[in-house]
């Protein structure tokens, strides 16, 4: 966000020390950019990723099954830890 912010600064001031017609080429740029579909790919994938890391909620991956109808739940980084000791 915070690079965004800088880019749409220095675009201005460029902007308007080289006059009119070359901010309108800068701002049209900034925007095919800002509305590009890998521009929007990446935001996409990033919110996710930061989605799921903030998630409170433990990924739980199965441990063994009890019977036909439990199986024994964990959350992933246990299970990432029990496997690093046996």
């Amino acid at each position: 966000m915070m690079r965004l912010l800088i880019g749409v600064a220095a675009g201005y001031v460029l902007g308007t020390r080289a006059g009119r017609a070359r901010y309108e080429q800068i701002s049209r740029g900034a925007k095919a950019i800002a509305t590009s579909p890998a521009t929007k790919k990446v935001v996409e994938i990033s919110r996710a990723k930061l989605s799921e890391s903030l998630d409170p909620r433990p990924k739980l991956e199965p441990l063994k099954p009890v019977d036909e109808q439990t199986t024994i739940m964990v959350p992933q980084d246990q299970l990432r830890k029990r496997r690093g000791r046996g």
